[in-house]
Formats: structure tokens, C-alpha cells, sequence
């Protein structure tokens, strides 16, 4: 089959859009106003609906839609952390579409703790009444899911094996989509221009590869930059290039130069899922001046990021910066105790 029209690819129907996109301006204050700071907007994947949302629904929604357009699919399997905002999401999805699903979570943050294993999305994944098998790491979850395909391929099932994060050429197209949705909402809300850059955290690498190849595939003179949250940045690098790749064909367009990946892991800390102050004082700043809420893991970090730069001078107070909000909040109840160390409730 030859390149596809964005729009003549199957979706599943999944999701709430347009998601909203908003201007911070009490943010920008805070920040040291329109002298110092660049105008900040958000744009809310955390509003994408689907069991509290974020950025892997609109990658589902290709996905699936891929997978449902060649016939009917009897399980999905997926893997993540224990605390998998991706997890969560693909057990909403297939709950919407009738689908079976299998969740294999692996201990990849070092805690072991009730809170951590019982609350956030692991409470929301048993709600949703989805098969979950716990493993050790990424690596006997990988083990665990070729077997179970082949256990229930055997059995006369079609499963589908969606990939760590969603990343793949179809989750990659979501956020190709994605980057046209809030181009065009800056257009009615009469942004001259659009925006300078977008900031986003940087993981399993489909949302920041298919940003970038929507920047690129529309004509925007956007910087994207992202905040690597899952590993070091060169890693984070080398996984986007392939999805870059793969998504231009299926388009018929070319791919963004190499040298475009930015990817930064100075606010990665001691590692993926592991709270620093940088990433608290962010989640304060967000929720205190515009009541959003970010998560402790992804956005909280990349927000952490944002911030560093405006004040550093980074980003100029020129700029005008866009936000990339991909959900996860659910994973705040499974960090209370970092979230709340020194914040007694007063009697």
C-alpha cells in the first residue's frame, strides 16, 4: 500500500476532541511576567477522556483503529511500569471497544511500597477489570507477553501486542494528528505565527516523533524540545529517528533531519518514576497559579524543565511556548508521600 492521507487512516472512535489548549498567564507572572517570561499555552491531552485521560489515547485510537480495520481483535496485550499511565489507558480503550485485555507491569521505579503498588493506576486497572500480571523487569515482561501471544494464538484468539508507550508507526501518527489539532487552534485564537517552541516529555519517543513530523509535514518554524524522563538522552534520541522514519513513509512525506531531535536528560534525575525537588516545585507552580495538575512522573518533570529554561534565559521572554500536557495524574495518589513530606494538614 502507498503513502495514505493523514485523514484516510482508521481510527477507533476513542477520545474527546479537541482536547483544550489554554494560555497561562498567572503562570507567566509567576514566572517573572512578559519581561522575563514567554507566553506559556497548554495543550490538555489530559483531557483526552478514557479513564482520566492523557497522550496514549489519541496514539489508541490509531492503533486500534489499524488493528480493528483488518478484522475483529479478541486480546490486546501491552506492557509498562507498575505504574503505567499507558497501562490504564489501553484498559479503558479496550473496555470501550469490547476487547480483552492483558497488562504485563514490571518493577522499573525502586519501591515496593503498599501506597505505590495499590493506589493510582494500579487501582484504576483493577476497577477496569483487566487481566494484570506483575514481573520483576521490561525484560521477563517481554518474555511474559511472547508467551502469553503464543498461549491464546494457540487457543484461536487474535491478539494484538501494542508496543511499550504506544510507540509505533500508528501511535507516532497520533500525535502527527495532534500537532495539526492545536496548529489550527492557534490559528482561530489568532496566534500570528504559531508557536515557537513546544516543550513535552520525552519517553518511549512516538509523541515527540510525531510532533516533530507534524511540525514538519505543516511548514512550522516550531522548535521541539523534549524532556527526557525514561532514560538518557542519546537513548531517547536513537528511539525517535526509527519512528520519524516509518511514519514519513506512511505519509509519503519527508522525514525531519536527525540533527532536529532535541532531547535533554538534565532534569531526568536519579531516574525514571524517582521524585526530585525540581519536578515538586513544578507541580506546585502549575497547580497554585493556573489549578492544573500535573503528574510526578512525566509532566511533572518536563514542566521542571520549562521552568529551568525561562529562568535561566534559555527561552527568551519573546517566545511564545506551548506546553504539551499528556496526563497522568492518576499516579499523584500513588506519590502522596513525597507530595506531601513537610505539608501537615493543620487540625
Amino acid at each position: 500500500m502507498g503513502p495514505r492521507a493523514l485523514g484516510a487512516i482508521p481510527r477507533a472512535g476513542l477520545g474527546h476532541w479537541p482536547t483544550p489548549l489554554e494560555r497561562c498567564d498567572h503562570l507567566r507572572r509567576a514566572l517573572g511576567g512578559d519581561r522575563l517570561c514567554p507566553e506559556i499555552w497548554v495543550k490538555r491531552e489530559d483531557c483526552s477522556g478514557l479513564a482520566f485521560g492523557g497522550n496514549k489515547v489519541r496514539k489508541l485510537d490509531f492503533i486500534l483503529g489499524a488493528a480493528l480495520a483488518d478484522g475483529p481483535v479478541d486480546v490486546a496485550l501491552t506492557s509498562g511500569a507498575l505504574q503505567s499511565n499507558h497501562a490504564r489507558q489501553t484498559a479503558a480503550a479496550c473496555r470501550r471497544l469490547g476487547i480483552d485485555c492483558e497488562l504485563v507491569l514490571s518493577s522499573m521505579v525502586p519501591r515496593n511500597d503498599d501506597l505505590y503498588r495499590r493506589s493510582g493506576n494500579v487501582l484504576l486497572d483493577q476497577l477496569l477489570g483487566v487481566t494484570i500480571h506483575a514481573v520483576d523487569s521490561p525484560t521477563d515482561g517481554a518474555t511474559l507477553i511472547a508467551e502469553r501471544r503464543v498461549a491464546l494464538e494457540s487457543a484461536g484468539r487474535r491478539v494484538l501486542v501494542i508496543p511499550y508507550g504506544g510507540s509505533d508507526l500508528w501511535g507516532t501518527l497520533g500525535y502527527v494528528s495532534a500537532t495539526e489539532e492545536w496548529n489550527a487552534q492557534a490559528g482561530r485564537e489568532g496566534l500570528s505565527f504559531g508557536f515557537d517552541r513546544v516543550v513535552l516529555a520525552t519517553s518511549s519517543g512516538g509523541t515527540h516523533a510525531g510532533t516533530l513530523l507534524g511540525v514538519k509535514k505543516n511548514g512550522l518554524r516550531t522548535h521541539v524540545h523534549g524532556i527526557a524522563v525514561l532514560e538518557d538522552s542519546a537513548s531517547a534520541e536513537a528511539r525517535i529517528g526509527p519512528l520519524l522514519g516509518t511514519a514519513a513513509a506512511e505519509l509519503g512525506v519527508g522525514p525531519p533531519a536527525l540533527e532536529l531531535i532535541d532531547v535533554t536528560d538534565e532534569f531526568l534525575g536519579d531516574g525514571y518514576g524517582i521524585p526530585t525537588p525540581a519536578m515538586l516545585e513544578a507541580l506546585a507552580l502549575f497547580a497554585g497559579n493556573e489549578g492544573l495538575v500535573l503528574d510526578p512522573v512525566y509532566t511533572g518533570k518536563a514542566a521542571a524543565g520549562l521552568i529551568a529554561m525561562v529562568r535561566r534565559g534559555d527561552i527568551p521572554a519573546s517566545e511564545r511556548v506551548l506546553f504539551l500536557h499528556t496526563g497522568g495524574g492518576p499516579a499523584l495518589f500513588a506519590y502522596g508521600d513525597a507530595l506531601l513530606a513537610g505539608r501537615p494538614i493543620d487540625d
